[in-house]
């Protein structure tokens, strides 16, 4: 049985390797350095030491609590320099029908990003989730191309001139869940389409739109387990043949949604990784940056002093890498956050993966960012 990321995630690293709770439970323990410090200097904005840096900080933000929340509106202004629409321009939200499109939400906040001096990204033009519930009856072999190219350009030419970057094919990829040699997703698209569907989709985009960056965006590529082992080298061919054919992919999106009880982080790795994919000519963007505390100890203290400590790791390595142009988290407060419904504690304690708390306060995490864009090589 296939099963999609966030049903991965709900599962937990642990299902795939086999680690008890007991010894989850002594490497969280181990890991914990109440004496470890996160200060900062001064109070300036995420979005303003980021640029100070030359790279984008943001975050996604979706159209039910932006447009009835004017204190997360505040906030998302305040510290955002890039703004990701979590679901509005998916295609089961901007087409309601195979007739129809519907951009209202995703103009309204394209309009929010413009008028606080945000880029806007576009996210996303093809995925094999999120997909409305007429496909599967009226999409087949004879139109999918069809289909596709016309949503591909009607999206992109709506956004032209307006968008930073697009999401152009999300998680093509999926270890370890294909019996493909290349690891791509049994999914959709390749069924109608074959393999040939992402090079189609990337040509298309760049027709509709030749300014926007286009980006390929991915998950399971940050720690040392088998699973984002081999997710690696198969994102990494990928990448590769993306240069072999000309298709105008210009950047690798890297999800990065962190566990904060996982213990296998392999600096080198990560940052040989990281080197390979710019030597290609690729630029990087960090586009669905949170942490996981499903796991982690109840006691608040404890447990947001985890969730920085995997924040500034990994961002400290990744930063060190210029190619890395934005680090967007998927959230920025845990009052709106997709764990409270896909990744909830198994104690029922509202979750905590975010920089700010539901109150809008700076958690730890804020700081630990913050202190990895200060630290970070100048762009």
């Amino acid at each position: 049985m296939l099963i999609n990321r966030r049903q991965a995630l709900q599962l937990g690293l642990a299902a795939f390797t086999g680690i008890t709770a007991t010894s989850l439970t002594k490497t969280i323990h181990s890991n914990d350095n109440p004496k470890r410090n996160f200060r900062v200097v001064g109070q300036s904005p995420l979005r303003k030491r980021a640029v100070a840096r030359g790279f984008l900080s943001g975050a996604a933000g979706n159209y039910p609590t932006l447009s009835t929340d004017a204190a997360l509106r505040n906030l998302f202004a305040q510290e955002c320099s890039i703004l990701v629409p979590e679901n509005e321009l998916k295609w089961d939200t901007l087409r309601p029908a195979i007739d129809k499109f519907d951009f209202s939400k995703g103009d309204w906040l394209a309009k929010f990003a413009s008028t606080h001096r945000m880029y806007f990204r576009g996210h996303t033009l093809v995925w094999d989730q999120a997909l409305p519930g007429w496909f599967k009856e009226k999409v087949n072999h004879q139109n999918a191309e069809n289909i596709l190219v016309e949503h591909i350009t009607t999206t992109v030419k709506h956004y032209a001139g307006k968008v930073h970057s697009w999401d152009v094919v999300n998680e093509a990829i999926a270890i370890p869940y294909s019996n493909r040699p290349d690891g791509l997703h049994p999914g959709a698209w390749l069924e109608l389409l074959g393999d040939g569907y992402i090079d189609l989709a990337f040509r298309t985009a760049a027709a509709a739109d030749p300014k926007a960056m286009l980006v390929y965006n991915d998950r399971w590529l940050d720690y040392d387990t088998p699973r984002d082992n081999a997710q690696r080298a198969a994102v990494l061919k990928l990448l590769e043949r993306f240069k072999s054919m000309g298709t105008p992919v210009q950047a690798l999106g890297i999800q990065a949604h962190l566990d904060g009880s996982e213990t296998r982080f392999n600096p080198r790795k990560l940052r040989t990784f990281l080197r390979d994919v710019a030597s290609l000519g690729y630029k990087i963007l960090i586009t669905e940056l949170d942490v996981v505390d499903k796991k982690l100890p109840v006691d608040i203290a404890r447990r947001d002093r985890l969730v920085a400590r995997a924040y500034e790791d990994y961002l400290s390595v990744v930063l060190d890498e210029k190619a890395v142009i934005a680090v967007l988290t998927w959230g920025l407060s845990d009052r709106a956050t997709w764990h409270s419904n896909y990744n909830p504690r198994p104690d029922r304690a509202p979750v905590r993966p975010l920089p700010f708390d539901s109150n809008l306060k700076r958690k730890l995490g804020w700081n630990a960012m913050a202190r990895a864009f200060d630290k970070a090589p100048k762009r």
